[in-house]
This record gives C-alpha cells, sequence and structure tokens, in this order.
C-alpha cells in the first residue's frame, strides 16, 4: 500500500470514528509519537511503541471532553501526509476551548511509523480568569 492510499484510508477511519480501527491497521509496532512541547513536557512529549501511545490515549480520553471535531486533509508529500485536526474541547480545569492542530505521519513499508503533532499556544477563552 502507498502513501497516498494509507493517508487516505488512515484519515477516512477518523472521520468515520474509527479511531481504534485506524490504530490497528496503520500503525506499526515501533511507531513514535511526538507531541509539541513545551505543554507536553514530561510523560507524554515523545514515545515510542504501541503501548505507550495508548496509554497517551488514555490519558486524553479520560480528561477531554471533544464536543466536536473535524478534519482537513490528507496532503502527501514523499512518505508522509498530514492532516489538520480542528477540535471543539474541554479539558479537565480548563475552560471549553477552540484549538487546531496539525499531525504529520511518516510512512515506511504501508504503516505509519511517526506520528508528531504542531500547534500554537492555547488562547485563553473569553472570560478567562485575567483576559
Amino acid at each position: 500500500m502507498d502513501v497516498s492510499e494509507v493517508a487516505k484510508e488512515f484519515t477516512q477511519l477518523l472521520k468515520d470514528g474509527k479511531d481504534q480501527e485506524a490504530q490497528d491497521r496503520f500503525w506499526a509496532d515501533t511507531i513514535r509519537s511526538i507531541e509539541a512541547g513545551p505543554s507536553h513536557e514530561g510523560d507524554y512529549q515523545d514515545l515510542t511503541g504501541r503501548e505507550a501511545i495508548m496509554t497517551k490515549h488514555a490519558w486524553w480520553e479520560a480528561n477531554t471532553t471533544v464536543h466536536d471535531v473535524s478534519f482537513k486533509g490528507p496532503m502527501v508529500n514523499g512518505n508522509a501526509f498530514a492532516v489538520i485536526f480542528s477540535m471543539d474541547v474541554t479539558m479537565k480545569g480548563f475552560p471549553r476551548m477552540q484549538m487546531e492542530e496539525v499531525g504529520l505521519y511518516t510512512v515506511a513499508d504501508g504503516k505509519i511509523v511517526e506520528e508528531r503533532f504542531f500547534y500554537g499556544p492555547f488562547d485563553e477563552p473569553e472570560g478567562a480568569a485575567g483576559a
């Protein structure tokens, strides 16, 4: 399966709400996940392996209510593709917010071997303390 096919099928599964199926089909066993710092320094910033990344996903699900998510992409270049995620979320201890991030996925032998996320600083929602 070439990069374009992986990108299209992986992204469609995400759009269909089938995250687990997307991960099962397309993640390499040794996948690496890199979150943008410094907001994710520590335990979840740079992980390798399915089990470690599933721990990060479990933390996200336990600490975040996703009200809505939309996707743009995939956009393919060489052995990689990007997806833009726009999310309406409430994270524990914070007001509801809109966030956008880019996921850059590197593919080898039909599997995603690395996912890397990019996002800017979070804007404080209107009415937040200090606003």
